[in-house]
């Protein structure tokens, strides 16, 4: 899959420095794998979710939230947004 893009996870772990293992292994992972379908990202990765055209990963043991765009016929992965689990919960990334 080609990741657009690291940048937005660099940033996020210069600020939270304990994410940046969970999301490097995220990004190797997905850099590595070609996924057909939603179904099989969740044979890797079985706590993804879906929520509206959006993936969302949990990273780093549930204390970080991964927000992605997949275009799995293209395979292109998106990255919308990284955030802690109280700013997840708060929803704002949703508008």
């Amino acid at each position: 899959m080609h990741i657009i893009s690291r940048k937005a996870l660099k940033q996020f772990w210069k600020r939270h420095l304990d994410s940046m293992k969970p999301l490097s292994r995220w990004f190797r992972i997905m850099e590595k794998n070609d996924f057909v379908s939603f179904n099989d990202l969740r044979d890797t990765f079985p706590t993804a979710d879906k929520v509206g055209d959006l993936i969302v990963f949990n990273v780093g043991g549930n204390k970080y939230r991964l927000i992605v765009s997949i275009h799995f016929n293209r395979s292109k992965v998106y990255i919308r947004h990284v955030l802690t689990h109280p700013e997840y919960d708060k929803g704002a990334w949703k508008k």
